[in-house]
């Protein structure tokens, strides 16, 4: 198999973007061809999530459909809805009686303030954005940078973005993948500079290939800006072919939270409201439960990780947004 490093290099998950240019804003969706295991964790302190509940272990249902991720915060979360009438329309869903219930969980980021005209009336566009992304689904490559969820992302001193990652997890059969949507209070390069927080973990120049600086930046680890409480937020989704149980998975999301504490300086702030979904399609069995899922959660931290990175160094400058993209570093 040819590895796109995308998240979609896990077989079974097709990912398709919808945006809106004029309100600078957009939507991904992710949907699986069967349902998978999933699970969820929240580290930031300021989040925003829908159907997040049903992903606890005890709770009945054991699969979700689909997964969206979102812009413009609270009005976002109707991006799910839309997800839900595509499949609806395919006839998916959690069997209740007669009736298909799809199951899609999701969250959103803050990107009301980045210059777009946010003035849509009575009701807001996401829910036709969500649909939009799930009917645009599909496998192999997609779109990477100022797409999707990530059109209106910003991090602290650059744009930010979507980004995607994956990787072979060393020692086991099963792979792992990673797909980001960067809106960060944080900063995920040393200071002003270009070279990115997550540089030990870069393959092939992925990012742009600079690696570490020869001396650290004097402001490296300077305070990024002065802070406006909800107004950020990094979402993740990590996915594996390995065959995990919900609990197994909430570790992996777990683990797989390092990756935004060693992209993102700082993460996991008051400010932000990360999010990070695990997803099992159950194809490849682990041998040892314990040891198998430690490896699992290791290379989940470390693609996330590059996929922060890609996504800042894909993006491109948005014109409502007085923030310089990467490139023109």
């Amino acid at each position: 198999m040819i590895r796109l490093n995308r998240i979609t290099d896990i077989s079974g998950i097709r990912v398709g973007h919808a945006e809106d240019e004029r309100i600078a804003s957009g939507v991904t969706a992710l949907v699986f061809d069967t349902p998978f295991t999933c699970a969820v964790d929240v580290r930031g302190g300021g989040p925003g999530t829908r159907e997040t509940d049903l992903l606890d272990p005890a709770a009945t249902v054991q699969a979700v459909d689909a997964l969206v991720l979102a812009g413009g915060s609270a009005f976002g979360l109707d991006a799910a809805a839309g997800v839900v009438a595509h499949l609806r329309e395919a006839g998916r869903g959690f069997a209740v009686g007669d009736v298909r219930v799809p199951i899609v969980p999701g969250a959103i980021l803050f990107d009301l303030l980045n210059g777009g005209d946010k003035a849509w009336g009575r009701f807001p566009p996401y829910r036709e954005l969500g649909y939009a992304a799930a009917l645009a689904a599909q496998d192999g490559a997609f779109a990477l940078g100022s797409v999707g969820a990530g059109l209106g992302a910003r991090t602290a001193n650059l744009k930010g973005g979507l980004g995607s990652a994956s990787s072979a997890v060393p020692g086991l059969s099963a792979q792992v993948g990673a797909l980001v949507a960067v809106n960060a209070f944080g900063r995920v390069t040393m200071g002003q500079g270009p070279h990115f927080w997550a540089a030990p973990f870069e393959r092939d120049g992925e990012f742009g290939g600079l690696g570490l600086p020869s001396l650290m930046p004097d402001d490296a680890l300077s305070w990024p800006r002065e802070p406006l409480p909800g107004a950020n937020t990094t979402l993740a989704v990590v996915a594996t072919d390995a065959a995990l149980t919900k609990a197994q998975a909430r570790r992996l999301a777990i683990a797989a939270q390092d990756g935004l504490a060693r992209a993102i300086h700082p993460a996991h702030t008051p400010l932000d409201g990360d999010v990070v979904f695990a997803v099992a399609t159950g194809a490849v069995p682990l041998g040892d439960e314990v040891a198998d899922l430690a490896r699992l959660g290791a290379a989940a931290a470390e693609t996330l990780a590059r996929a922060v990175a890609i996504g800042v160094h894909a993006a491109t400058r948005l014109p409502c947004l007085d923030l310089p993209a990467w490139r023109e570093l």
